[in-house]
């Protein structure tokens, strides 16, 4: 910055020369310098006031506007600011064949406490007594007096029971918003759709995660938001399972069961239409795993996919249907059924020590001959039985995809030998599901090819591969239609859907080993319709018994074979079946012109 100086030579030479005092002219320049410096200070401090001006007027503009958004906006909690990564609790839906929801998401709160918040904390632990009786008044005393910082209260509250504890008024209670897993169907397919829970958590979110059935299976693809929230799409048909559900509760009821299993499946994709296992449960509200006792007194107890079960003579058609394909029998070979009848030193016997003499393969399979499957299977040989039955998928776990299925692994002889090749071939000495049992059964009804089993959606067959012909797997579904309309079965005829199938009969074991006189696992393994197989139904009751009579009758002829028959009849519509006449060729008639 240029100065000027405040006496000036030739300003002070001049005024010399005029006769002027040099020292006025320096003190009118110091003058002037004051004046300019006062007017800079003073533009500088009507600047600096002018901002000033400006950020008090936008501070006080924004807090006008907070204040007005307040005003107008709904009183909200306080909430905590939850720490660490963001909790993602959005998961996809799971809904049936139709799209109708089997499981969705809800909107809710969960109550956490702040004791150095709270003002009455026995007040509070009363009212929340009150509130949630299940909560303990002592506890919530010594917990909100205690040292603890903060604590769960409730993980879920309906809207009813937030505004209870709304009202209580407390700073100390608070709230934060959250999903929960909800299943608006109650009990209705509970063992299928398993349940959730929640893993990590938060005040404002929690991650919602499968514990079991499908909703463990598919646990990653159901939380993941690369799918962009896209249903899990299941076979199973909402209807349809309402109704197996409603009828196989009445028949375990009706015949004093312990327990009761279903399986609907189609046979050509393997598609699970319905999958039922009583007693069930509601999964919103899913009951703690027993810690003692037997397993399957549980009603988390699937006995579809992990019941591992003798099921008796609806094994025999297998036998009748390697045989034939090996070409060691036909329908019509007559086998002789008489005894005595010993095996690897043991007696072979028929129930009720009845003895049938020479039967037909087809009347082996009507009258449910123990000696003439038997037979049957010496002459097939333990390793060839092996191997066909292995192609029936009856060695593994099923593939459904359902987590407990992994545990559903069947129990096989120990040592193959001849007396277990016999004793296999009706039933006895190796256990599955039924769920193997409905796969097996499919590949004689769709025409000799195997299936898996699915819990989801198909649009199309699987055409797995083939286990036995066409022909010998249409000659097995005329001799099971042969057991409803002659047979063990008769109670199994549904007019107009010509039901096909097999009953079994298997004392149940002992935990210490041997058998019950008096306790059976009864089945029947049906398809329908007979004349163009579309489905498969498998009907297993647990210790069931029909009480009408003189005599308690424990046979599946009087206990699954009803039940079966009921489901058909009530599900067979909901699939679209019309009931037909079913084709028989016309004889005796004469045709007369006019």
């Amino acid at each position: 910055m240029i100065r000027t100086p405040l006496r000036p030579l030739a300003t002070i030479m001049k005024a010399r020369e005029q006769g002027e005092n040099p020292d006025a002219i320096e003190k009118e320049n110091i003058r002037r310098r004051h004046e300019e410096m006062r007017d800079k200070a003073r533009l500088r401090a009507e600047g600096r006031l002018l901002v000033l001006g400006v950020a008090f007027l936008a501070a006080f503009s924004v807090i006008g506007v907070r204040m007005g958004t307040l005003a107008s906006s709904e009183a909200a909690e306080p909430r905590a600011s939850a720490s660490g990564a963001r909790i993602l609790a959005q998961r996809a839906d799971i809904v049936d064949r139709q799209g109708r929801i089997l499981a969705t998401n809800l909107e809710t709160f969960s109550l956490y406490a702040q004791p150095q918040h709270m003002i009455d904390k026995e007040g509070v632990a009363e009212r929340l007594v009150e509130i949630f009786p299940d909560l303990n008044k002592q506890r919530l005393i010594k917990d909100f007096t205690g040292k603890r910082k903060f604590l769960w209260v409730r993980k879920k509250l309906s809207p009813e029971q937030k505004q209870l504890v709304h009202d209580i008024g407390d700073p100390g209670l608070l709230f934060g918003p959250r999903e929960m897993r909800l299943y608006p169907n109650g009990k209705l397919a509970a063992h299928v759709l398993g349940g959730a829970g929640f893993g990590r958590e938060g005040v404002n979110a929690a991650e919602v995660i499968g514990v079991a059935g499908v909703e463990k299976t598919f646990d990653e693809a159901l939380r993941d938001p690369a799918n962009g929230g896209k249903a899990l799409t299941l076979s199973l048909d909402l209807t349809v399972q309402t109704a197996t559900e409603r009828v196989l509760y009445g028949g375990m009821k009706l015949l004093n069961a312990k327990g009761a299993a279903a399986v609907l499946m189609d046979v050509h994709t393997g598609e699970l239409l319905s999958l039922v296992s009583l007693p069930d449960f509601d999964p919103n509200d899913r009951p703690r795993p027993l810690t003692e006792g037997d397993a399957g007194d549980s009603p988390l107890f699937n006995r579809a996919v992990q019941g591992v079960y003798e099921l008796g003579s609806t094994y025999k058609i297998f036998a009748a249907a390697q045989a034939m394909e090996l070409g060691l029998v036909n329908a019509n070979t007559v086998i002789d059924t008489k005894g005595p009848m010993k095996v690897g030193g043991h007696r072979i016997g028929e129930f009720q020590n009845k003895n049938y003499g020479k039967l037909s393969v087809t009347d082996i399979i009507v009258k449910s001959s123990n000696r003439g499957t038997g037979r049957m299977a010496l002459d097939i040989g333990p390793k060839r039985q092996q191997e066909f039955l292995k192609t029936l998928g009856l060695f593994e776990p099923t593939p459904v995809e359902i987590v407990e299925a992994s545990g559903g692994k069947p129990l096989l002889p120990a040592k193959w030998t001849d007396l277990s090749a016999v004793t296999v071939s009706y039933g006895h000495g190796m256990s599955s599901t039924p769920v193997h049992l409905a796969a097996a059964y499919a590949a004689l009804a769709n025409g000799g090819t195997m299936v898996k089993p699915t819990i989801l959606k198909r649009e199309t067959p699987q055409n797995g591969p083939r286990v036995i012909s066409a022909r010998v797997a249409a000659e097995s579904v005329n001799m099971l239609r042969k057991v409803v309309t002659e047979g063990t079965a008769s109670f199994g005829e549904v007019p107009g859907y010509h039901v096909a199938g097999k009953t079994g009969t298997a004392d149940k074991p002992k935990p210490t080993g041997g058998y019950y006189d008096d306790k059976v696992i009864n089945t029947f393994a049906s398809i329908f319709p007979a004349h163009d197989p579309k489905y498969v139904l498998i009907v297993t009751l647990d210790e069931p018994v029909e009480t009408s009579g003189d005599k308690p009758r424990r046979t599946a002829g009087w206990t699954a074979v009803p039940v079966a028959a009921e489901i058909i009849e009530r599900v067979a519509p909901l699939l679209g079946l019309r009931p037909q006449v079913e084709p028989v060729a016309l004889t005796g008639i004469t045709l007369a012109s006019n």
